[in-house]
Formats: structure tokens, sequence, C-alpha cells
């Protein structure tokens, strides 16, 4: 017979977070033709992160949000354990967030329009468009917004934190934003990769001190992935230390 905690999660959370996204998906979409910017859509997307991690039972303590500046455009750089690592940001981070994301994430309903329409950005890989991505995120610092990239590129199955891919920290270098590193930490043990169960958790979200990066005409991939493997040191090293018994 299944556990509880799936019970509760096919028959109580899955309807409740529909609600949240239908609801929230659509006042998104409808601002979108007043408030070019998405600002309004990023409120949205805050509330709907909020109602999922309190519906869930998820609590989140945060630190270290005294070691960036309040309307400074940043790249928020994060490892990647769970779907619930992105309700954990953007309930966390005052900032206006976008998010790079697949392409056919765009295609879902309510979700991939408000998305769209909020401003953030989607890649399609298979066909990139660097120039089209450097040309989005220099337009960042006037609009008054911030990105977050999960730089490993997929869930991690075991919470280690796999290489980070040196091509978004290529652009972060061509566009001259400051990288902040991000350790989301035991959001697997709300729901790993791969599992239809959620659970209560206490998570934590640590913010490290912002890296400018180095002033290069033109960076290479080798550039990018010295920048890339810093970056990721400094996360995977935070969220090896608060693992209660290593891995």
């Amino acid at each position: 017979m299944p556990p509880f905690h799936w019970w509760r999660t096919v028959f109580y959370l899955i309807p409740a977070i529909t609600i949240y996204t239908i609801v929230l998906g659509a006042a998104s979409i409808v601002s979108s033709l007043f408030d070019r910017r998405g600002y309004f859509a990023h409120g949205c997307a805050r509330a709907w992160s909020w109602l999922i991690l309190k519906t869930t039972g998820v609590r989140v303590r945060v630190e270290g949000l005294e070691r960036i500046t309040p309307g400074t455009t940043y790249v928020f750089v994060s490892n990647h354990q769970s779907i619930y690592d992105t309700p954990v940001i953007f309930a966390s981070l005052p900032y206006q967030l976008r998010i790079i994301a697949k392409e056919s994430l765009a295609r879902f309903p309510v979700l991939g329009w408000h998305l769209r329409r909020g401003g953030h950005l989607f890649v399609d890989r298979r066909h990139p468009d660097p120039a089209g991505i450097l040309k989005r995120w220099r337009a960042l610092v006037s609009e008054g917004l911030s990105l977050i990239i999960y730089a490993e590129g997929t869930r991690s199955a075991d919470g280690r934190v796999a290489r980070f891919k040196g091509g978004s920290f290529l652009l972060a270098i061509q566009a001259g934003l400051p990288i902040v590193p991000v350790a989301v930490i035991h959001t697997r043990s709300v729901m790993p990769k791969s599992r239809l169960r959620t659970e209560p958790a206490d998570v934590e979200l640590i913010v490290h001190d912002p890296i400018q990066p180095p002033a290069i005409d033109a960076p290479t991939p080798r550039d990018a992935k010295a920048l890339a493997d810093r970056v990721h040191d400094i996360v995977a090293a935070a969220v090896q230390a608060r693992q209660p018994n290593g891995w």
C-alpha cells in the first residue's frame, strides 16, 4: 500500500498546486497587458512559491542576504536538487528574478504562458542563439532584473553538486554581470528526482558573496570554465558541509 505522503501528494498537494498555478498564472498573464516589465507577474510567482512551500510544509532558513546589495542586477547561480528549488529561491530572494528555461517549457498551458509573458528567457538547446541571449542579459540592468541559473543543467540524482556548465558563465563575462553563488540544501528531502511523493522538511538557502567576472574583451571557453569551477567549488563546499553524515 502506498505510504501516507504519496496519498497526500496525489490527492491534496497536486490539486492544490494546480489551482495555485491556474489562478496566479492567469493573473500574471492578464497583468502582462499593462506591465511589460513583468513586475506584477513576478509577484504572482513569489505568491505561488510561498503557497507551495506552505502547503507542503517546507520551512526555509535563509543565510547571507546581507552579502548582496538591493537594486543590483545579479546572476544567481544555484545547484539543483529538486523541483522545489525554484519555489524556495523565488520565495526567499527579494529580487525581480527571471529564469533561463528550455524552450519546451514555454508550450505548457498557463505556466509556460506566464513564463513567456513575464520576461523569462527560453533556450532551444538544439539551436541556441548566444547573441540573442547576450542582448537580453545586457538589457537586464536597465529593467532592474536578475537571473537565476541552475548551472548543472539538470537535477542531481544523489545530492552531490555536478560540474557546472560553462555556457552561462561565458555570457556572464561578456555581459559583465556579477555572479552570486547560491546553495540550496535539503530540498531532496522534500522531493528528490524521479519520485512522486513530497514530505515536509527544513531546508536552507545560503547566499554567498558576489563574484565580479574578469574584464575580458574576448572571453574563451577556458575563461568560462575557470569561473564555473570557482563558483561550483563554493556551492559544493556549502552543500557538503551541511550534510548530516557526509554523502
